[in-house]
């Protein structure tokens, strides 16, 4: 992305690459210097504006108008730059497009519509719990969270079973491409060789299992509520974002439950719980870190002036941990009321699978609670540097099994 020709006078100048290996592994050292250097700073490394505290962020989601995402929510602006797929109907365009798409595909992903998959995903939940919890010790992100989500969220989409691993891959090379052209998203490409066509080839109708949200999406499609062009599209938005996404919500709550072991007791004596666990685990250590929006007209915030056409980079993950908003941020609290939070994004582009990652991890944290007593970190916890996301690559842990 082309820099100014000059830094904008009166704003603070961050020169700290938001994008470094340790700034994507261990972030909050930079985002408590983003807060505090103000309301809006500038990214000289890569020309962009960043907004760090919540109150600013939460007010650019809500203004779609002002604050585009069919401009691309990466650093690359759609406007000046080929994508390198077609954008997203959801997180990539701005009503009207968006308003239609969300109205397709939004009642399948309602609460309501979504119950009935809460027996099957406490079923694979208990059977894989069980199975693991005996060993005593084991790898959560790896072997728990990883196979549990392609499992249950796989068989609701209706993909075949085999080469579901290949979304892990396809989800690192998506969130990475939201960043800068770096060597995290050079080796995510290589890694990833023929795996987008394995995605596109698995939107079609064909390769769709029936009764899963991808038939349902393609049933649409035969009553011309929707173009078949628009069911394939939308099918590829749920393989893009909903598995990455939910497994590390996943694991940050399971980190955070290991790492509290006060809150792991309150979670064991009531599972119910789980819920608060859930959102807890994304405002306290965000799935998604950054996501850009780009100004539509000249806009002033908190004084600042940003052009038209401009990124703005909105660190969420420093707006959850936000003390001006939030009490004691960095601890991870079950009885927090964490209405608001911007895990899942705020506005008309807030997450509209949200539903079905809760769902995924109330039911998985539910079964740990009444399957596990006790719960430790065993070895080294490592992170995946991605982009985009507060990813995880191993999270060991040491386990004791609740008496029958």
């Amino acid at each position: 992305m082309a820099k100014h020709a000059a830094t904008p006078a009166g704003v603070p100048i961050i020169t700290a690459d938001p994008y470094s290996q340790e700034n994507l592994t261990s972030p909050h050292a930079l985002y408590e210097q983003l807060r505090e250097a103000g309301p809006v700073v500038y990214i000289e490394r890569y020309g962009t504006w960043g907004i760090a505290r919540y109150e600013q962020v939460n007010t650019v989601f809500r203004d779609w108008k002002t604050y585009s995402s069919a401009a691309g929510v990466g650093l690359s602006n759609f406007r000046k730059e080929k994508p390198w797929r077609p954008p997203s109907l959801l997180l990539e365009s701005d009503p009207p497009t968006h308003t239609h798409a969300r109205e397709a595909l939004g009642p399948l992903l309602s609460p309501r519509a979504l119950e009935p998959l809460r027996e099957p995903f406490g079923r694979e939940a208990s059977a894989l719990v069980d199975r693991l919890a005996t060993s005593g010790s084991f790898d959560a992100v790896t072997q728990l969270v990883e196979v549990y989500t392609l499992k249950v969220f796989g068989d609701a989409v209706g993909l075949p079973d085999e080469g579901r691993e290949r979304l892990l891959v396809y989800g690192t090379l998506l969130f990475n491409s939201f960043g800068p052209r770096n060597q995290l998203l050079e080796d995510a490409q290589a890694a990833a060789q023929d795996v987008p066509q394995w995605v596109a080839d698995n939107c079609h109708r064909e390769a769709l299992r029936p009764g899963g949200f991808g038939a349902q999406l393609w049933a649409l499609a035969d009553t011309g509520k929707i173009s078949e062009e628009w069911a394939g599209l939308l099918v590829r938005s749920l393989l893009g974002a909903g598995i990455d996404t939910t497994v590390n919500g996943i694991n940050a709550a399971i980190y955070g439950l290991a790492t509290h072991p006060d809150q792991w007791r309150l979670l064991r004596e009531d599972p119910s719980l789980a819920t608060a666990a859930c959102e807890e685990g994304i405002r306290w250590d965000s799935p998604v870190q950054i996501f850009f929006r780009t100004t539509t007209r000249d806009v002033e915030i908190e004084g600042v002036h940003i052009p038209a056409g401009e990124k703005v980079q909105c660190f969420l993950g420093a707006a959850n941990r936000d003390p001006r908003r939030w009490r004691d941020p960095d601890r991870f609290d079950l009885k927090r009321d964490t209405a608001g939070h911007l895990g899942f994004g705020m506005g008309v582009h807030r997450c509209i699978g949200l539903s079905v990652a809760r769902l995924e991890t109330e039911v998985l944290l539910a079964v740990l609670a009444r399957r596990v007593d006790q719960i430790e970190i065993s070895g080294q916890p490592r992170r995946k540097p991605n982009n985009t996301l507060h990813a995880w690559a191993s999270l060991p842990l040491a386990v004791h099994s609740a008496p029958a």
